[in-house]
């Protein structure tokens, strides 16, 4: 199954499958963990071998499993089956469905079924860890240089960048999000459309998560404003500046993950590149000229 692991002897400790027969098969579609799908009898699950260096990117497994376990609980994540520890090797059911294209993501029925999914996220319940855009960056950054890994020349303008948002988004009421919103994430059962991965997930920002969701898919602004209204009722001037400041704020995440991997991953992944593109769209974003009167708008 993974390099250091039996794989018999991991299985056999899921409650109630010690000698019984099952089929596994890798599952693609992640960078760092490893997936499997396994087949017990008529019933599917998904085994989840975790990233050892999840720790520097930030990554709680235990947090992880009690996000899990609250998304399962409100609906929308899968449902948990067992957490295997010291190893945080997750099992879940897995979700029959059908993956949420790059194009059905801009269908209107499809965004009001994200917002929906996500009002239930958000009201899911409480575990103790906070996430912040801002303390993440400043994170990443110490770790990519204790790794030897040197901040690009674009980190500096974004920092200044993240400063005057972080002053002007007015403080959040703190609720359960999920922070790294890919349609790669998403499968639709053909009611909900259900969100997996919960790894980065943490009390934070509704507002990220928006913001995230947005940037990820390249949302045009007549969708932002659509996604605000299935979601909040009414698309207001600071919902729309918070969504667009904390867009920005999700590629400086995502570009210093891509710096910190530099340093921690030995994938064949360009991840140099990776955080150059989102240093790009970051510091394009920032550029325009509206920028100035979202940070205005932003607050109370």
């Amino acid at each position: 199954m993974s390099v250091g692991f039996d794989r018999t002897a991991v299985l056999d400790r899921i409650p109630g499958w010690a000698g019984q027969p099952r089929t596994e098969q890798p599952l693609s579609g992640g960078i760092t963990n490893r997936n499997y799908r396994v087949q017990r009898g008529t019933e599917t699950f998904v085994v989840r071998i975790p990233a050892p260096a999840g720790g520097l990117l930030g990554i709680d497994r235990q947090i992880e499993y009690q996000a899990s376990q609250l998304a399962a609980a409100c609906g929308v994540g899968p449902e948990v089956i067992a957490f295997l520890e010291p190893e945080a090797i997750l099992v879940t059911r897995f979700i029959p469905g059908e993956p949420v294209s790059d194009a059905a993501v801009h269908l209107p029925q499809t965004l009001q079924r994200v917002a929906a999914s996500l009002q239930r996220i958000h009201h899911a319940g409480v575990v103790p860890a906070v996430f912040s855009s801002f303390r993440v960056v400043e994170a990443y950054a110490v770790t990519a240089r204790s790794r030897g890994v040197p901040l690009p020349p674009a980190h500096e303008r974004a920092l200044a960048i993240a400063v005057a948002i972080e002053q002007a988004l007015p403080l959040p009421a703190p609720r359960l999000c999920h922070n790294d919103l890919l349609n790669a994430n998403f499968i639709d059962d053909g009611t909900l459309i259900r969100i997996v991965d919960w790894e980065y997930a943490a009390m934070g920002d509704p507002a990220f998560d928006l913001g995230n969701f947005s940037v990820n898919h390249s949302l045009a602004e007549e969708e932002q404003a659509f996604l605000l209204e299935a979601y909040a009722g009414k698309a207001s001037a600071a919902s729309v500046a918070q969504l667009a400041l904390m867009a920005i704020m999700s590629d400086f995440r995502e570009a210093m993950w891509g710096v910190v991997q530099q340093g921690i991953s030995d994938l064949d992944f360009d991840f140099a590149a990776y955080a150059a593109r989102h240093f790009e769209r970051l510091l394009g974003r920032a550029a325009d000229p509206r920028f100035r009167q979202w940070l205005r708008q932003a607050g109370p």
